[in-house]
């Protein structure tokens, strides 16, 4: 179904006698049958479908009479059109894709982001890619958030997909991240071990919430590569892959990523903000940021290669705009 054919929202559907005892998303699907039973589903758990008479889950039983209120039921789009992007391919073969993702490109299409993305980049550079994943992920094995930069590996058929995957689930990968982050550490390294769920306010962001239903175990360690006055260069290695597992991490500990709005209030800094001295305001207008997304870089991914077993290491070296900030707190240190 395209866009313009949806109904209007809300739709309201009366239960009468012949569907009664149907399941809630059942009954849904076969009223709007322009929408899978998936999409209700994904619809239910969103939130999107209300019953006044009882508490709402997809296997609900509804009776006759019930009055079932659809907020609406988004499509699920066939898949990412191939977009001729430009991409540094670190690594490729018939099996497996490495690239090293820039800040500010989105893995997968989402909601109002369904261009620009790096599976449309790999669609048009590749073609068929791994189908595991889905049809909005086309060989997407993991993901880095939209200002993340660096390592990702991606797979090219469905084998190499599971095998890949397989190592990800068993934590044989070692992931190694570089984080440039305001404060201090009072030692060279340390481990956060500190479950992770959804945040209690902000839909997009998650906290450490320990007695949540849905928190899940999440562990970070991290060693100091480099002190600065109030800044400091991090090597972080998480040994699980939580959303945003580093940087709700690091910031749990007084160490924010640096430009991440999300999670430390703001996203760009200039070279005169990060060499002032502390309590000293700027005289002149501050010239442009030099850094306007959240200071982190996937720098190191090494994994088992999915056809010979090899091991193998693949890096990205630091982009230009983390490289101009570490620069700036160069000079001020030396």
């Amino acid at each position: 179904m395209t866009d313009a054919a949806q109904p209007d929202w809300p739709q309201v559907l009366v239960v009468d006698e012949s569907a009664a005892g149907q399941r809630l998303d059942a009954f849904v699907a076969a009223q709007l049958t322009a929408y899978s039973r998936a999409a209700v589903q994904r619809a239910i758990a969103a939130g999107q479908v209300s019953v006044d008479q009882a508490d709402v889950k997809p296997s609900l039983r509804v009776e006759f009479g019930w009055t079932v209120r659809v907020a609406q039921i988004e499509t699920v789009r066939p898949g990412p059109e191939p977009e001729e992007i430009p991409l540094d391919i670190l690594f490729e073969d018939d099996w497996m894709v490495v690239v090293n993702k820039p800040a500010g490109m989105i893995v997968h299409p989402a909601k109002g982001h369904w261009s620009g993305t790096l599976a449309s980049a790999l669609a048009f550079r590749f073609g068929q890619l791994s189908t595991t994943g889905g049809p909005q992920r086309p060989g997407i094995v993991h993901r880095l958030d939209r200002d993340t930069s660096g390592v990702i590996a991606v797979a090219r058929d469905d084998r190499s997909h599971e095998a890949l995957a397989a190592q990800f689930k068993a934590r044989t990968t070692e992931k190694e991240y570089w984080s440039i982050v305001r404060g201090v550490p009072d030692r060279d390294a340390d481990v956060i071990d500190r479950p992770i769920g959804p945040h209690p306010k902000l839909r997009e962001a998650m906290a450490i919430r320990p007695n949540h239903p849905d928190v899940r175990e999440a562990v970070t360690t991290f060693e100091v590569l480099e002190r600065f006055e109030r800044f400091s260069l991090l090597k972080v290695l998480p040994k699980t892959g939580r959303t945003h597992q580093i940087r709700v991490h690091l910031t749990s500990v007084g160490l924010p990523i640096l430009c991440d709005k999300l999670y430390g209030g703001s996203d760009r800094i200039t070279a005169q903000e990060l060499s002032r001295v502390p309590g000293v305001e700027l005289r002149e207008p501050p010239a442009n940021a030099i850094l306007q997304r959240q200071a982190l870089h996937a720098r190191r991914l090494s994994i088992n290669h999915p056809s010979t077993g090899e091991r193998i290491t693949f890096e990205a070296p630091l982009p230009e705009d983390m490289a101009k900030a570490l620069e700036c707190l160069r000079s001020v240190k030396n």
